[in-house]
């Protein structure tokens, strides 16, 4: 019984349903290509993957309170714009621009979360605004082209957040201890502090937060500038391993982190959400994009896979919720 009792308790758990199917995807895509393991495929996988879960990482603990960002996407495009036109044009350092354009990015999110916290707007309509103003002006100060290259490898700061070593014939990015360092930061905040607390009450039932001394405006605004600053990290990151700072790139990254996000098992209304969870989501999807590629799928059909992994785990997780609420 007290066997059984562990299995239901670790299937009611939402990391359960993204674990089952992360582990599916591993031997399906292995054994159709066996290519698909390899340590250059998994390299690359990993590569792409930190860019997209820098963002998703942070909206796990927003959405937690109950709140949505979609400007994410934006910055992830225009703070490596700002950073390399101050940096190419002389106006900096690059290590100072890397922080003007931190400091930009959280300001934008002070922004959106006094829009939000206090005149009442919902978060989708003024981040959707955001998304706008942000995405314009990177187009309106590079004309709609992407900045020029350059040559990043003798940048320090570029090394710490980009470089790669090895680990025998296994190349790592740098940037991988980075999303690995932010996901252990931000599961133990969630799970184990105060501010975790105050994160799932702002969420889960803000009026009752406050009843109980909860900040829960400053708590959201808190969450909204750390979204902002994450995705202007990921967005620098990318610039750097592609050598491109282009005004279009992060285009529809809002919604895939997202997806990710509620994948893992965060809840749409808040009150709830799971750092391992996103873990496992970002990793479903960034090895489904990969996957379907590599087995000969074209990489047009991603769309319709990620749309029926969406409806498939949020079909599975309010199934898992009414037998929790039934008590069996």
């Amino acid at each position: 019984m007290e066997q059984r009792s562990l299995l239901q308790r670790a299937i009611a758990r939402p990391e359960f349903g993204p674990f089952v199917l992360l582990i599916l995807e591993l031997i399906v895509f292995t054994s159709i290509n066996h290519d698909f393991l390899s340590a250059d495929n998994i390299s690359n996988i990993l590569a792409f993957t930190v860019e997209l879960g820098l963002i998703a990482l942070a909206m796990t603990l927003l959405m937690t309170s109950g709140e949505f960002d979609l400007s994410v996407g934006s910055l992830f495009g225009f703070s490596p714009v700002l950073m390399w036109t101050l940096y190419n044009s002389g106006a900096t350092s690059f290590g100072v621009a890397f922080v003007i354009a931190l400091a930009v990015a959280a300001l934008i999110g002070l922004v959106n979360g006094l829009f939000v916290t206090q005149l009442k707007i919902p978060s989708f309509l003024v981040t959707l605004g955001m998304l706008l103003v942000v995405r314009g002006t990177a187009l309106f100060v590079t004309n709609g082209f992407p900045q020029r290259t350059w040559n990043a490898g003798d940048l320090p700061l570029a090394n710490i957040l980009v470089g790669t070593f090895y680990v025998g014939s296994f190349r790592v990015y740098m940037s991988l201890l980075w999303f690995a360092a932010v996901a252990i930061v931000l599961g133990y905040v969630l799970t184990q502090t105060k501010a975790g607390n105050w994160i799932q009450a702002s969420g889960g039932n803000p009026n009752a937060a406050r009843a109980r001394g909860v900040n829960v405006n400053r708590t959201k605004i808190y969450l909204f500038m750390l979204c902002a600053v994450l995705a202007t990290l990921a967005g620098i990151i990318s610039s750097i391993r592609t050598s491109s700072a282009n005004p279009n790139s992060g285009t529809g990254y809002e919604l895939e982190v997202i997806a990710m996000v509620v994948i893992g098992g965060t809840a749409l209304t808040g009150g709830r959400g799971t750092i391992i969870g996103t873990v496992l989501g970002i990793f479903i999807l960034r090895v489904m994009r990969n996957g379907i590629v590599l087995i000969g799928v074209p990489g047009l059909a991603y769309n319709i896979f990620i749309g029926a992994i969406i409806l498939g785990m949020m079909a599975l997780h309010s199934w898992l919720d009414r037998r929790h609420q039934e008590g069996t």
